[in-house]
């Protein structure tokens, strides 16, 4: 691995465990319009639109299991929910432009729903109390609301924080034809 990539594994890590922090301990507890801001997800969402898939998973991993510690919740909960929005949507990174206006947006969104929805599931499955009218009539569109606004400084961060291009997978030379 290069010093300028370690340096930007780095630099990502330390931006995810202090969303991770701020996440657990100022803004779990603050309820806007009906919803709760979620730095961690558009945080997790940032890093995994430039890094990447697997950054974006391992990233949504760590940062998932440092939320279930500090919560003294169910361990695993907040970790298989993060790693998958991680992957995915370092997926959608990949395949579309990441450098386009609405790719963010859109991702967040799109990735605050999945991850209520994906909280009510799990509690469903652990057969724990899953409040869906407060999370998904009452919740879900401030929450996504206010996501979206924190979503213009913390796209920012990352990208001064981390390379606004990931490393790039090797090309194929163009091909010359012989004959």
């Amino acid at each position: 691995m290069s010093t300028a990539r370690a340096l930007d594994v780095a630099k990502s890590t330390v931006l995810l465990f202090a969303a991770a922090i701020v996440q657990v301990s100022i803004f779990s507890g603050i309820g806007l319009l009906g919803g709760s801001p979620d730095v961690l997800l558009v945080t997790l969402v940032c890093v995994a639109l430039f890094r990447g898939s697997i950054n974006g998973a391992l990233a949504g991993f760590a940062a998932g299991l440092v939320v279930d510690t500090a919560n003294l919740g169910t361990l695993g909960m907040t970790s298989l929910l993060l790693t998958l929005l991680g992957y995915w949507i370092g997926r959608y990174g990949e395949t579309t432009g990441r450098d386009r206006l609405h790719a963010p947006f859109v991702s967040i969104a799109i990735a605050t729903a999945l991850y209520a929805l994906g909280t009510l599931a799990l509690h469903f499955l652990l057969g724990e109390p899953a409040p869906a009218k407060r999370v998904l009539v009452e919740g879900l569109f401030p929450a996504i609301l206010l996501n979206l606004v924190l979503t213009v400084p913390i796209y920012a961060l990352v990208r001064r924080a981390v390379r606004s291009e990931p490393a790039r997978l090797e090309r194929a030379q163009d091909v010359r034809l012989l004959g």
